[in-house]
C-alpha cells in the first residue's frame, strides 16, 4: 500500500521525467553552427527545459556527482527547475548547482545551451578583479600597491593637466567603486564621438583632466567607470597587452577556450562589462574564487587577494538589492563581487556573488560548499531571494 503522500511524490516524479528533458541520453541542448553565429538575443529558446540531477563528464576540469547521492534533496530542487522552466521566475536561462567541489546539477531554458557563451554583462567585473589578482601572483604588483595612487602605475600620463585630488585615488578605492571620478553627460558624449582621444592611457588622462574635484565626500561608492581604471593598471604593469595576459595566464589555465571578450573604446578589454561566458565557464570562476585562487593545485592568484576580493569591505545598502528580497540583507561590496546575507529560519548564510544585468550570477556559500550558477536575460529578477527560499532548505541537514 503506498500512502497519499507517497502517492503524490511518485505522480510528480512521473511528470518530472516525461516533461523536464527533451533527450534521454542526458546530453544537454548545443547552439549549432548557424546559431552561434546569431547575436544571443536572436537565439531561438528551447522548446523544452533540460533538467538532470546526473551531469557529464567533460573532460573540462569540473568534477561531477549526483544531486542527491552527493547532497542536496533531490525532490525540493527539481520541484524548482519546474518552476523555473513554468517561467515563474522569469527568462532563466540556465540553472547549475556545485555540492562539495562537484557540479550535481545542470539544467538549461530558453536561450541557454551548453556551449553557447552567455554575455556576463557586470559580472565582467569580478573577472577583471581576479586578472589583477593574477599579475598580482606573477609579482608584476603587490598587495601593497592596492593601497598606492592609481596613477603611480601609468606612465603615459601627463599630471600638470590634472583635476585637483586625483591623486589620491588609490587602487584600492578603484577596486571598491570609491575612485570619485565623476564626468559629465555632454563630456561622455563628446568623448565618445572622438574615439583618438582616449585611445590607450588617454582615456585615463580625459577622466582625470575632466572630472569634478576628487575629495574625501566624492569618494563613495558609486557604480561607475572604475573597472576601466583597474583594467589600465593591468595593461600598464604586464607584459605584452592586458587581453593576451588575460588569456595566457588565466583563461588557458583554466582551459576557458570557449568565451567572447569585447574591447573597450581605449583598445584595452571592457572591463565593466563585455564577456560572454558559458555557463560551465562561469563555474570555473567559482571554483577558483572558493578555492582561495588555487586551480588543479596551482595558485593563480593569492589567497590574500582573495579573501579581500570577496570580503565585505564595504555596505552599500539595502535599499535596492539586486536579485533580493525578504530574506537578503547587509547588502555589500569587495572588489567587484557582491556580498549579503540570505536568512532561512533563524540563521543567515554569508553569501559572496558575481553579478550581471540581465539575471548572471555566480553565487557561493561557502558555509555550505555551495555554488549557484545562473544565467538569464531580464532584469526584474528575485535570484536571491530565490535561493534563500528555495535552495538553501535543500542543503541544509
Amino acid at each position: 500500500m503506498i500512502n497519499k503522500a507517497g502517492l503524490l511524490l511518485l505522480i510528480f516524479l512521473i511528470l518530472a521525467n516525461s516533461s523536464f528533458s527533451q533527450r534521454s541520453d542526458n546530453n544537454p541542448p548545443e547552439a549549432t553552427v548557424a546559431e552561434a553565429k546569431l547575436s544571443f538575443k536572436d537565439i531561438p529558446y528551447l522548446k523544452k527545459a533540460f533538467i538532470t540531477t546526473t551531469p557529464t563528464h567533460r573532460k573540462d576540469g569540473i568534477p561531477v556527482g549526483k544531486l542527491g547521492v552527493n547532497g542536496g534533496n533531490k525532490e525540493a530542487i527539481l520541484k524548482l527547475a519546474q518552476e523555473i522552466a513554468d517561467n515563474k521566475y522569469g527568462n532563466f536561462d540556465s540553472f547549475l548547482i556545485t555540492h562539495k567541489k562537484k557540479l550535481i546539477f545542470e539544467s538549461y531554458y530558453l536561450r541557454g545551451r551548453i556551449n553557447l557563451p552567455h554575455p556576463q554583462a557586470s559580472a565582467t567585473k569580478a573577472y577583471t578583479s581576479l586578472a589583477l589578482g593574477r599579475a598580482i601572483q606573477l609579482g608584476y604588483l603587490t598587495i601593497a600597491d592596492l593601497d598606492k595612487p592609481l596613477i603611480s602605475f601609468l606612465k603615459d600620463l601627463d599630471p600638470t593637466k590634472f583635476v585637483e585630488g586625483v591623486e589620491k585615488i588609490t587602487l584600492h578605492q578603484a577596486l571598491t567603486m570609491r575612485s570619485g571620478i565623476a564626468i559629465s553627460k555632454d563630456k561622455r558624449k563628446e568623448l565618445e564621438e572622438n574615439p583618438s582621444l582616449i585611445r590607450g592611457q588617454k582615456h585615463v588622462q580625459v577622466f582625470l583632466e575632466h572630472t569634478a574635484p576628487i575629495t574625501v565626500d566624492s569618494q563613495t561608492f558609486k557604480y561607475k567607470d572604475d573597472p576601466r581604471l583597474v583594467m589600465q593598471v593591468i595593461d600598464a604593469v604586464v607584459p605584452g597587452s592586458a587581453k593576451d595576459f588575460i588569456k595566457n595566464e588565466l583563461l588557458n589555465k583554466m582551459n576557458i577556450t570557449n568565451y567572447h571578450w569585447l574591447t573597450d573604446v581605449s583598445g584595452l578589454p571592457r572591463s565593466g562589462s563585455g564577456s560572454s561566458m558559458t555557463s560551465r565557464e562561469m563555474v570555473k570562476w567559482g571554483i577558483l574564487a572558493t578555492n582561495k585562487g588555487k586551480w588543479n593545485g596551482e595558485q593563480l592568484i593569492p589567497e590574500a587577494f582573495i579573501t579581500k576580493a570577496t570580503s565585505r569591505i564595504l555596505y552599500t545598502g539595502d535599499d535596492n538589492v539586486y536579485g533580493g528580497g525578504k530574506d537578503v540583507s547587509k547588502q555589500g561590496y569587495g572588489y567587484y563581487w557582491w556580498s549579503a546575507n540570505l536568512k532561512y529560519n533563524d540563521k543567515s548564510y554569508f553569501v559572496i556573488s558575481a553579478q550581471g544585468g540581465g539575471g548572471q550570477y555566480i553565487i557561493l556559500i561557502n558555509e555550505l560548499d555551495l555554488m549557484i550558477v545562473v544565467t538569464a536575460h531580464y532584469n526584474d529578477n528575485s535570484t536571491l531571494q530565490i535561493i534563500a527560499e528555495k535552495v538553501l532548505p535543500a542543503f541544509i541537514k
